[in-house]
């Protein structure tokens, strides 16, 4: 029974996790949750918590499911740190390309809802964020890029992948939005020092190394 238990709770948790993620914290009831959940409300605050704790759970687990992705993306960054970066916006691009998925980001939209947050939410949402900057300076210093240039590529390429979020729910075409990828990985190419090496590694191994330190 405890597994059974914990089966439908993870799946009340994605449901409300999209249905956050479709409207924003504000324009989202405890009576769109009970919809989305299929949960009555006693159920919600007796096995989910209140609308705020309900939120952050559903935050942290979209930052949690989304951050191993991009993690797992990095992983080859000391070897092919352009592959590297393009797989980390993959994971984006494939996420707001699934017709199951809201457009957008939901700790984007959680950001800019600031104003109307908790103090705990809205500083757990900037950790989120800081959290995605953190991610990618490691990953250019492993593909050794200098601290300064390493500092300015990590805090462009984390405002390119919301940007991305927030263009989706716009209407932008994904070929837009990887037109808008592509310049992104071709100014990197150049901070690299190796444009033409790095376009073939987007394509696979080559016998040489990628750039020269």
């Amino acid at each position: 029974m405890a597994g059974r238990k914990q089966f439908d709770i993870a799946t009340a948790l994605d449901a409300a996790m999209i249905q956050f993620w479709r409207t924003g914290y504000a324009d989202t009831s405890v009576d769109d949750l009970s919809r989305a959940t299929g949960l009555n409300r006693s159920s919600i605050y007796s096995s989910l918590g209140d609308k705020d704790t309900l939120f952050t759970r559903c935050l942290e687990r979209y930052a949690t499911r989304y951050g191993d992705k991009y993690d797992a993306a990095l992983s080859r960054a000391a070897d092919r740190p352009l592959a590297a970066v393009r797989a980390f916006f993959d994971v984006t691009l494939d996420r707001i390309a699934d017709p199951g998925l809201p457009d957008g980001c939901l700790v984007a939209q959680t950001v800019m809802a600031t104003p109307v947050l908790s103090p705990g939410v809205a500083a757990r949402a900037r950790e989120a964020i800081g959290l995605q900057h953190t991610r990618l300076r490691t990953a250019l210093e492993a593909g050794r890029l200098r601290d300064e240039t390493a500092e300015s590529f990590a805090t462009h390429l984390a405002a390119v992948n919301q940007s991305l979020a927030v263009m989706s729910r716009a209407g932008t075409s994904a070929d837009q939005l990887r037109a808008v990828v592509d310049v992104t990985l071709d100014a990197l190419a150049r901070a690299l020092g190796a444009s033409d090496e790095g376009a073939t590694s987007l394509t696979g191994p080559r016998p040489v190394p990628e750039h020269d330190a």
